[in-house]
């Protein structure tokens, strides 16, 4: 399985949250990401993206074709996250658009097994790809890389 945390791009300012759009500079950075990401991904992997209106429109740079769902919002938790993609089973590669601090706490909790904080920049993708050896998940950094080094 690989799993893939982009982070939103960059949003306007405001409130409600869930209804921030993103900037010219984000829908810029969105687009950057997504050219990158689409010939490296295999034709069945999915998109989930969080409710909130800016990380559909990042999520939309890449294809139209993904499912919003709940668990991955801006309040979720780690393990929320995980839950939603079934991890580490789900057999596919799956895309998640969301958010800071969930998809740095996901990364930190995959790649060291230990709680943390990481940071994702606005735009950016971890990729984790993980075999399953001695009935145990091993998760493994395939990628990690900002719009901006595009």
């Amino acid at each position: 399985m690989d799993l893939i945390l982009w982070r939103h791009a960059d949003a306007e300012d405001g409130i409600p949250d869930g209804e921030r759009k993103l900037t010219a500079k984000g829908i810029k950075q969105a687009a950057r990401m997504a050219k990158w990401l689409r010939p490296r991904l295999p034709g069945d992997a999915v998109v989930l993206a969080s409710p909130a209106k800016r990380a559909q429109q990042t999520a939309r740079a890449l294809t139209p074709d993904f499912k919003v769902v709940e668990e991955i919002g801006t309040a979720a938790a780690a393990e929320d996250v995980l839950r939603a993609c079934g991890w580490p089973k789900a057999g596919r590669t799956l895309v998640v658009v969301g958010h800071q601090p969930t998809l740095g706490e996901v990364a930190a909790w995959l790649l060291t097994g230990t709680r943390g904080q990481w940071n994702l920049k606005k735009g950016a993708v971890i990729w984790i790809t993980c075999g399953v050896g001695g009935g145990f998940a091993r998760p493994s950094l395939r990628a990690a890389i900002a719009p901006d080094l595009l």
